[in-house]
């Protein structure tokens, strides 16, 4: 039996495609672009764009990199920012629904916005608020606030989204669309290290149709869905 050097090791990882989407799970996504040391596939049938699986930052890094975020809930900028989905996303639901920020990092914000408006919201973060019994729970609306992005297995985690999502319940989602092609490799979104997975209008289509969601609006950097 040969044993690969790590160095050799890394080298042969990195002509190794992924088999599949980590959204839709077609096969045979092709390479997209090399950025730096960065490598990033496309998929033929959703459009999703997503970084080398063998390049994703370690648990340690990516837990590291969220602790410098500086989402302040008392920063007006930053709440003007997120009611670009708070506002549309509650409109005419009633207060006694309830609702669930996921991914709602070391400071969270939309569940104060969302608690002097009358509604209750919970918070769930896998590194900061690792609460499961959340995720059990059935729900009115959920939050993913910048964090879609993030998603290692987008299928599953979005799969998980879905069975908490009450008949009628909504889902708004925040990230930066992905532009054309041409941008993708001056993108400040690909700048950020855990950063791995890009949509843009096609992709959240496709997700929408998989779940039997309606789209209530669709405008970068949001969209909302409708169970």
């Amino acid at each position: 039996m040969v044993t690969l050097i790590p160095a050799l090791l890394e080298e042969v990882m990195a002509t190794v495609s992924p088999s599949e989407c980590i959204l839709c799970n077609y096969p045979d996504p092709k390479l997209f672009s090399e950025t730096g040391d960065r490598r990033y596939f496309n998929c033929d049938c959703c459009d999703l764009v997503f970084l080398d699986p063998n390049q994703r930052p370690s648990t340690e890094q990516e837990r590291a990199e969220y602790a410098f975020h500086n989402n302040d809930p008392d920063d007006p900028r930053y709440r003007q920012h997120l009611a670009k989905l708070t506002k549309p996303l509650i409109e005419g639901l009633c207060q006694e629904t309830t609702g669930l920020d996921f991914g709602c990092g070391p400071g969270p914000a939309i569940s104060t916005m969302m608690e002097e408006q009358g509604y209750s919201v919970q918070n769930y973060d896998p590194y900061f608020v690792q609460d499961e019994g959340l995720l059990r729970t059935k729900y009115d609306f959920i939050f993913s606030t910048e964090a879609a992005e993030h998603f290692y297995d987008p299928s599953a985690t979005f799969g998980l989204l879905a069975s908490m999502l009450k008949p009628g319940g909504r889902l708004g989602v925040m990230t930066q669309f992905r532009p054309k092609d041409g941008a993708f490799r001056d993108w400040y979104y690909i700048k950020q290290p855990s950063h791995v997975a890009f949509y843009n209008e096609q992709s959240l289509s496709w997700l929408a149709q998989f779940h039997g969601w309606t789209i209530r609006e669709m405008n970068n950097p949001i969209v909302i869905f409708e169970n």
